[in-house]
């Protein structure tokens, strides 16, 4: 998976009590946009991560 600083993150809930979670990519620390990514959640929490199967890039602008 490759992303892009502005790009969206869709992290899917892996059973019915949990929601998706959305966020924004700050920072691309990995080469050629490879995780990790440093990630801004809607929620404001910031973490630095390494994306798991459970999750697609909505890239920035798009349509």
């Amino acid at each position: 998976m490759k992303a892009a600083q502005g790009d969206r993150i869709v992290i899917r809930g892996t059973t019915v009590e949990s929601s998706d979670r959305h966020g924004e990519i700050l920072e691309v620390k990995g080469s050629d946009g490879a995780p990790p990514y440093h990630v801004r959640f809607d929620d404001g929490h910031e973490t630095i991560m390494f994306p798991g199967g459970d999750f697609i890039v909505e890239r920035h602008g798009a349509t």
